[in-house]
């Protein structure tokens, strides 16, 4: 297979009813793949579908919740009994948002939800899909990942928690995966234009705030989609699309002790609905 791996793929896509996941498949459908767009939602999947094949591509939906092992491994046979083999590239992505409340106020159930959803799901992804792709010994692994796994921010802490173990994940994969051919990207953008703002484990506060930050500083989700399967072909472990989130990863580096009063203060500053 060529080392441009995003082109004419058999991928796999979760979330791939909106937003990222969404886009994410219609650009490798694109680039000449198949597509087996997998969502909680599975009507959301068919319509991602329906674009694709308006477009002349090739794709399948299927229902799946990722925080459930039984559902992760059900879309795996479905894959590869569609594509007549296993799949040359996993994008998880699936994940949902939260955030809004300091630890200690944020319920457990919350806590809960956000990892089985952005941690396990990731974690039954590559568990599922990664020793079919070891063996074959090559095509590639994304996980989406976000900047808040390294910028810590405050009122975020499940959803940090649960994108900072996606990284740990992906750096680890890609040690266990040197010298396999296959190929491990993490992808860690700040705002993007989707509709994760909108999900029940935001307070409205913080989620006004995401959508207007968002709406006029974000990325577009096709844009951060290119950006992660041209550098996934260069080989790219890490993938920092936006400026901002390179420049956090810089200073939490360089001065973490600034950098952690810095955020503190733009916690206490930040707007609640108490």
């Amino acid at each position: 297979m060529s080392r441009r791996r995003s082109v004419g793929a058999d991928a796999v896509v979760t979330g791939a009813g909106s937003g990222i996941g969404r886009a994410f498949a219609v650009e490798l459908a694109r680039r000449g793949g198949r597509v087996v767009c997998a969502d909680l939602n599975e009507s959301t999947a068919k319509e991602t579908v329906v674009r694709i094949e308006r477009a002349g591509g090739a794709a399948i939906a299927v229902g799946c919740d990722v925080a459930a092992e039984e559902d992760v491994a059900e879309l795996a046979m479905t894959s590869s009994d569609w594509f007549g083999r296993p799949p040359d590239l996993v994008v998880n992505n699936a994940g949902i948002g939260a955030g809004g409340r300091v630890v200690g106020e944020a319920p457990l159930s919350d806590w809960q939800r956000t990892i089985d959803v952005n941690l396990w799901g990731v974690i039954h992804g590559c568990h599922t899909f990664v020793p079919g792709l070891r063996e074959r010994g090559h095509g590639g692994v994304i996980n989406v990942a976000s900047a808040a796994g390294f910028t810590a921010a405050p009122r975020m802490a499940a959803y940090n928690v649960s994108k900072a173990g996606v990284v740990s994940l992906s750096e680890t994969l890609a040690a266990e995966l040197s010298g396999t051919g296959v190929a491990v990207t993490v992808l860690c953008p700040t705002f993007v234009r989707t509709n994760i703002f909108g999900g029940e484990l935001i307070d409205p506060a913080a989620a006004r705030m995401a959508r207007g930050i968002a709406s006029v500083a974000g990325f577009s989700a096709e844009r951060v989609v290119r950006a992660t399967l041209n550098a996934h072909d260069r080989g790219r472990l890490y993938v920092l699309p936006q400026l901002d989130a390179k420049a956090l990863w810089r200073l939490k580096r360089l001065a973490p002790g600034v950098y952690a009063r810095g955020a503190g203060l733009l916690g206490r500053l930040l707007p609640t609905d108490d």
